[in-house]
């Protein structure tokens, strides 16, 4: 319910703090806002007076400027595709991660539309993300290609998905020996000094960091698959125990943090046709042409390479200096689909897109309460955008969003955009 402007006045004539957390109050109630915890100063009525405003000012103007977006009438389908996911005991599978917008739980749905709607051999997913849907999209396409524009991902890709050269057996008994050592016997490391006691616990970090510092060492006697299979491991058994949400923008913070780290093995997942990519997908769609083109980019402010800066970090193992209480580097590869000029970009991937068929997943987060989640293209645009391409269906889906946080998205529902390209190049 967006507040009316003459609605936000407060009476100044009223300087007594009872007073005014009365009606302040009403005003919470009245548009329901979450009321805070409040703690106030016994002693300073105008600091409590200031503070209370404070409190409430950011969540009142978030409401005052919130734009509404229509519901776009859509279309259902009954999910009669199967999904049959690998087992492989004791090892990882490439969706057991927490990664916001992970879509495991909604690839029986995704795919009974596009394998009803969409024809062709090839298909390519370039805001691939955690790698399921292409993994998917391989078992039923010949030719796949994959594309995101984090380190950690591409060398996920790598490890899991690349048809090349690797040794089982050796890859087991260096991952056994790493689980075999001791933190006693290792020394402070760049990974411990900074991230020990904070996302880890002190003996932890200890043991990522001597374990990442081994693998680079050791990497002329690896192959390029044996090295990005151990990277992957790596990156998936520090997610599996970090002291976090689901995402590395902050830690939870423990007075007690107890040791649990334990290497274990990826699952690879060899493709026999595909090619892998790290570039920005508005440059990389020039260049590569596909059957069908699944597209799911961030459509918030949250910038995926600050919230997953660590598995960054141990990817590329530059060892950058880190600032503030996350442990951040200097912020890069920062996407324009989180910033004001989203709509423009989108615009621009979709009109130089080579495919016959155009699939887009959009979760509408365009209600959340914050601000970093609300969506920078409404459903409206992404419709246009569209239907200027080709012909275009809409199907939706009530699904519960995966935030990695406390945010809580009512009535939320998925939604998937099938577009008929009108004319295009394709394989």
């Amino acid at each position: 319910m967006p507040i009316k402007k003459s609605n936000i006045i407060i009476n100044k004539s009223k300087t007594s703090l009872l007073e005014l957390k009365r009606e302040l109050f009403s005003l919470l109630q009245k548009y329901r806002i979450p009321n805070k915890n409040i703690v106030y100063s016994k002693n300073n009525d105008f600091e409590n007076i200031q503070y209370f405003c404070r409190e409430i000012q950011d969540v009142l103007f978030d409401l005052y400027g919130q734009e509404t977006t229509s519901q776009l009438p859509s279309e259902k389908i009954y999910e009669d595709y199967k999904y049959i996911p690998r087992i492989k005991e004791n090892h990882f599978q490439v969706y057991s991660r927490r990664y916001i917008g992970n879509k495991h739980k909604l690839l029986s749905w995704i795919f009974s539309i596009i394998t009803k709607e969409c024809l062709g051999n090839s298909f390519a997913d370039i805001f691939s993300g955690t790698g399921i849907i292409a993994a998917e999209a391989s078992r039923i396409y010949k030719k796949i290609i994959v594309n995101d524009f984090l380190y950690s991902n591409y060398a996920i890709y790598k490890a899991f998905f690349e048809n090349a050269k690797y040794n089982l057996m050796k890859i087991e008994a260096i991952i056994n020996s790493y689980n075999s050592v001791s933190p006693a016997y290792i020394s402070d490391n760049y990974f411990s000094r900074n991230f020990g006691g904070r996302f880890f616990s002190a003996n932890d970090a200890k043991k990522i960091g001597f374990i990442r510092d081994n693998i680079e060492n050791n990497k002329t006697n690896l192959t390029e698959k044996e090295y990005y299979i151990l990277i992957t491991s790596l990156i998936y058994s520090v997610d599996k125990i970090a002291n976090t949400v689901g995402h590395f923008d902050a830690y939870i913070k423990k007075s007690d943090m107890k040791d649990s780290f334990v290497l274990k093995q990826i699952d690879v997942f060899p493709i026999d046709d595909i090619s892998i990519y790290r570039q920005d997908a508005n440059l990389l769609v020039k260049n590569i042409s596909a059957d069908i083109v699944y597209i799911d980019p961030p459509y918030n402010s949250r910038q995926y390479s600050r919230f997953y800066h660590v598995l960054e970090n141990l990817t590329k193992w530059n060892k950058p200096e880190l600032y503030g209480i996350a442990l951040k580097p200097q912020a890069e590869n920062m996407s324009d689909y989180c910033r004001a000029n989203a709509k423009s970009k989108f615009y621009e991937l979709i009109k130089d897109l080579q495919a016959k068929y155009i699939v887009v997943s959009y979760n509408n987060t365009y209600d959340s309460k914050s601000d970093s989640s609300k969506n920078k293209i409404s459903l409206d645009n992404i419709k246009n955008i569209l239907e200027n391409k080709g012909s275009t269906k809409i199907f939706d889906k009530d699904y519960r969003y995966f935030t990695a946080g406390n945010t809580d998205f009512q009535n939320h529902k998925e939604y998937l955009f099938v577009t008929r390209a009108k004319s295009a190049k394709h394989n």
